[in-house]
């Protein structure tokens, strides 16, 4: 591998632009791992997040594989240089790691190491990660090291950009946490909503069945039974609020799959009828993915608050490389003008913004009296 200024810088903006292409924490480590190892054509590269108890929440390897890093064992404690590295905050190029006195060995499984490089990735005055490399790929100065200052200066640049990569997927899925939280608080108002009703009911049915037990106990047998039944739906609701109420895992279930869920919940807490119909959606960008579904949570609660339907309808179709969401109520509807005059958005500019964010584009139609169809499409990957 050259190390001529040019083709390090190149290889550095090679390696940011493989970082930037991904938000998720575990991904952007991964990353970082397996770019540090070949812009400096190590054998081995580590990545350690430290956590508060004095060993690390995440570590990352490349260049050992799966079964090698089972038999290793458990994650590394923070001693010796990586102590050293997350504390005192500064690089360590070292001949052989071996030799250095706060060296204290790894486990049997672990392979054999000498020349190392170490910097710590840092946001500020906070350390929030170590890179690790070691047994650089070329010929190696009688007792010296492998790693050259250049090697170092890179690796900096590296770490710099890393620190920023690494923050950005943190708050990236700190505000997805978020964004689950306020649903998961809005999918639990709905359901409250509909265990409410079904207890009003079953307390008033109860009432009516006390008062007829003594001059009419058919009719009160008949009302006792239909406080069995309400019991049931309310049981099944209450069900539902523990078993519905997860994150939205669109990483694990899909887009379709999500919304399914989320509309059978939705069908269970209002009197209006709330379908679903979605046939040939191919996988799209997580992005995307995530643009649509909160999109039609916004759409499906306009129409569930608002507009009186008596039906809502949801559908998802594949549309080109991409997929069209259609959400389209027979409720009062309204006239975009007016409600844009009056300063009142209905959520229209958010679903608009998340739409063009993508890529996307987003059509909305309304009239009073005519109901209010939604469409988002998105163009794919």
């Amino acid at each position: 591998m050259s190390h001529r200024p040019s083709s390090g810088l190149a290889a550095v903006s090679t390696a940011l632009l493989a970082m930037s292409r991904h938000l998720e924490v575990r991904d952007v480590l991964k990353t970082i791992v397996a770019s540090a190892r070949e812009l400096l054509d190590a054998e081995y590269a580590a990545l350690g997040v430290p956590d508060d108890h004095g060993g690390f929440a995440q570590f990352v390897v490349d260049g050992v594989s799966d079964e090698q890093w089972r038999a290793i064992g458990p994650l590394p404690r923070q001693h010796g240089i990586l102590a050293a590295m997350l504390h005192k905050a500064e690089p360590e190029r070292l001949a052989d790691v071996r030799e250095d006195p706060r060296f204290e060995g790894w486990p049997s499984a672990h392979p054999d190491m000498s020349d190392f490089l170490g910097l710590p990735i840092q946001d500020g005055e906070e350390t929030i990660g170590a890179l690790f490399l070691a047994n650089k790929r070329c010929p190696k100065p009688d007792g010296g090291c492998g790693f050259t200052e250049e090697d170092e200066e890179l690796l900096s640049i590296l770490a710099q950009h890393a620190a920023i990569a690494l923050t950005n997927a943190r708050l990236y899925e700190r505000s997805r946490e978020l964004t689950i939280a306020e649903e998961r608080s809005r999918l639990a108002h709905e359901l409250h909503d509909a265990v409410s009703q079904k207890l009003f009911s079953l307390r008033l049915t109860a009432q009516a069945a006390a008062a007829l037990v003594d001059r009419d106990p058919a009719r009160a047998k008949g009302e006792l039974q239909q406080v069995a039944a309400l019991a049931a739906e309310a049981a099944d609701e209450l069900r539902a609020a523990v078993v519905e109420l997860r994150p939205a895992a669109l990483d694990e279930d899909g887009l379709v799959h999500t919304l399914r869920t989320q509309i059978q919940v939705l069908d269970r807490a209002h009197t209006a009828r709330v379908t679903f119909d979605s046939t040939g959606v191919r996988a799209l960008p997580a992005a995307q993915e995530e643009a649509m579904l909160r999109v039609a949570q916004e759409a499906l609660h306009n129409a569930l608050r608002h507009a009186e339907p008596e039906r809502v309808a949801v559908s998802l179709f594949r549309h080109g490389q991409g997929a069209l969401l259609t959400v389209a109520d027979d409720g009062k509807g309204f006239d975009p003008r007016t409600v844009r005059r009056a300063g009142r958005h209905l959520g229209l500019v958010s679903m608009r913004d998340r739409a063009g964010g993508v890529g996307g584009t987003l059509t909305v139609t309304s009239e009073p009296g005519r109901g209010t169809t939604i469409e988002m499409e998105v163009p794919g990957g």
